[in-house]
């Protein structure tokens, strides 16, 4: 190989390596297996029902505290908010922090951004 297609080969390489690679995508498989840290509270499908927590089918776009099954904090029942993927990540790495005097006690155990995302990709296939 002569030495400018080495250095045309080296520029390609180097130049692939510069740049940034896309996000994956979420990933809503993935999510499910994220969702069994949940799973001791929450129910999900089509027999889903309330237990220790309220059962989660079709939370994406839901008001909080919306279901007729559970008896939810009053902190809950007043914030006023409407699930989406910004005030679901929020709650669940801190629920405390996003409405002070829930009920909820998680700690968010390995929740890196990416699994956050992935557990919203699974919880807006329900």
């Amino acid at each position: 190989m002569s030495p400018r297609s080495i250095a045309l080969v080296l520029a390609v390489v180097l130049a692939a390596c510069d740049r940034p690679e896309a996000p994956a995508a979420p990933d809503p498989v993935a999510g499910e297996v994220a969702f069994r840290q949940c799973a001791s509270c929450h129910q999900v499908g089509p027999s889903a029902r309330a237990g220790f927590g309220p059962q989660l089918n079709g939370i994406v776009g839901r008001r909080a505290a919306a279901t007729a099954d559970y008896n939810y904090s009053s902190a809950l029942r007043n914030s006023g908010i409407v699930w989406s993927d910004e005030t679901l990540a929020a709650y669940i790495r801190d629920p405390d922090a996003a409405v002070p005097g829930t009920k909820m006690r998680f700690l968010c155990l390995g929740c890196s951004d990416r699994t956050v995302a992935d557990l919203l990709a699974y919880l807006r296939t329900l």
